[in-house]
């Protein structure tokens, strides 16, 4: 039997996830939200990579970074936040170079980094809803935690690990 695909996604500090998983519990269809908001880096790593991903997510996330809430994005059915960072983009090429023969379509993808807040409605819905999240919105500069590795169960996902960042130094 072939091991269930994995998903690693950005952690985020708690207060930020919760603000996020709020908006998605607010704007989501009922009874569509097996899983919080997240920014996913790659939708279907093979099962079976599962201990090289946690080597290369433990490398990967060896040092702190920041991420910026850039903005409300269109999804076409859906709203999401922007997030801009070299460094997220440049941890999500170098993790693609090490699984490149084993990726989907959609995960050789260059990384376009968004935390999704809504999806499958109709246009005219998502357009409501995007106007609503502009309205409010004001930038953010938030840490990266690391990494989450998380195994899709046709639906649900189970939380496998995080690989931390180094606690960012103290800002002034």
């Amino acid at each position: 039997m072939t091991p269930a695909p994995l998903v690693v996604t950005l952690a985020l500090p708690d207060d930020v996830q919760a603000r996020f998983d709020a908006e998605r519990a607010r704007w989501f269809p009922a009874g569509r939200t097996a899983v919080g908001a997240h920014l996913t880096l790659f939708h279907a790593v093979p099962g079976e990579l599962q201990e090289q991903v946690v080597d290369d997510l433990r490398e990967q996330a060896g040092q702190a970074f920041t991420v910026r809430i850039a903005g409300v994005m269109p999804l076409g059915r859906g709203a999401a936040y922007a997030v801009e960072s070299d460094e997220l983009t440049r941890c999500h090429r170098a993790l693609q170079a090490r699984w490149w023969p084993h990726l989907t379509r959609q995960d050789r993808q260059p990384l376009r980094a968004h935390i999704t807040v809504q999806n499958k409605v109709e246009p005219a819905e998502a357009r409501r809803t995007l106007e609503a999240l502009a309205a409010g919105f004001t930038p953010a500069v938030v840490d990266a935690l690391g990494f989450d590795l998380w195994r899709y169960d046709g639906g649900p996902w189970t939380h496998l690990g995080r690989a931390s960042t180094p606690s960012p130094p103290l800002r002034s």
